[in-house]
């Protein structure tokens, strides 16, 4: 359809490239909204920033009607649309300030890494200021130049509100610790079946819950050591699968960030032996 349709919103636009099906859907709080995106920049080429079906983990977006996600214009889009429905929308610099500290925490969890790690105990934005660089050039750029942006959405699937597994931004810190075993044992038991990439999914989840908590605990305290301890077998058994996948850059990457982490306490050979020495798995920790 080429006919542009002005949401009842300032500073937004909205052009069906796709019609959806049946009728529009309700969305009360809590209702789990799965989507894929492209983020293009307003110019003449269109440049793209993003899009969820080249990223690295290639699954569609998930948010949660009224749960405060940062970015708050994409559920006034998504709300818009029938299950199906391709739109493009143009917003407004008012409304896109936030979509560089939102890339890069969708871009870091696409790696299987922490959103929040390397982060002060600040907000956002003072961590943005603080070391005034997201670590990608395009997103500095809209941090240094808020712009209008245009965001291309396919809505895919409309849950039932709160007939979903709970989220990890959702969980508080007792349920992130409670998932992090059972993830750890439904991780081991891929591995044997020899299902090594859904396995290091399994730990990629309990490593990001855990990085969670640790970001807001004091560095030094006994919560923040005890947390920190339960980080590394997870992340030796992730490396275990990389090598089994012939992922060999991943693993360097990780052990690598490992042996920085505890030089001049103990090799990395040690790591996986007093690990072992805890977890009875055989070769798993």
């Amino acid at each position: 359809m080429e006919e542009t349709y002005l949401l009842n919103y300032p500073g937004v636009k909205k052009k069906i490239l796709a019609g959806g099906k049946g009728p529009m859907p309700h969305f009360p709080p809590g209702t789990k909204l799965v989507f894929h995106f492209q983020t293009l920049l307003d110019n003449f080429e269109r440049t793209v920033i993003d899009d969820s079906r080249k990223a690295k983990a290639k699954v569609p977006m998930e948010i949660f009607v009224g749960k405060m996600f940062k970015m708050e214009v994409w559920e006034t889009l998504l709300t818009s649309m029938r299950i199906g429905e391709v739109s493009e929308f143009w917003c407004d610099a008012v409304h896109t300030g936030l979509y560089p500290i939102v890339s890069k925490g969708m871009r870091l969890i696409a790696q299987g890494k922490d959103p929040l790690e390397g982060q002060r105990h600040t907000c956002g934005m003072g961590n943005m200021f603080h070391y005034n660089t997201t670590g990608w050039p395009e997103l500095d750029e809209l941090m240094r130049t808020p712009q209008a942006l245009i965001f291309i959405m396919e809505l895919i699937q409309v849950g039932d509100p709160f007939s979903y597994k709970r989220e990890s931004w959702i969980m508080d810190k007792d349920e992130k610790m409670k998932e992090v075993p059972s993830l750890h044992l439904q991780g081991n038991a891929l591995v044997r079946q020899g299902h090594f990439r859904e396995a290091a999914k399994k730990y990629q989840e309990a490593v990001v819950l855990l990085r969670i908590v640790l970001s807001k605990e004091m560095p030094g305290d006994e919560d923040y050591i005890a947390v920190d301890r339960l980080i590394t077998p997870l992340v030796l058994n992730y490396c275990q699968c990389m090598l089994e996948l012939e992922e060999y850059y991943e693993v360097l990457e990780h052990t690598s960030d490992l042996i920085h982490k505890h030089k001049g306490c103990f090799c990395l050979h040690s790591l996986f032996c007093s690990s072992a020495s805890t977890y009875s798995d055989g070769c798993l920790i």
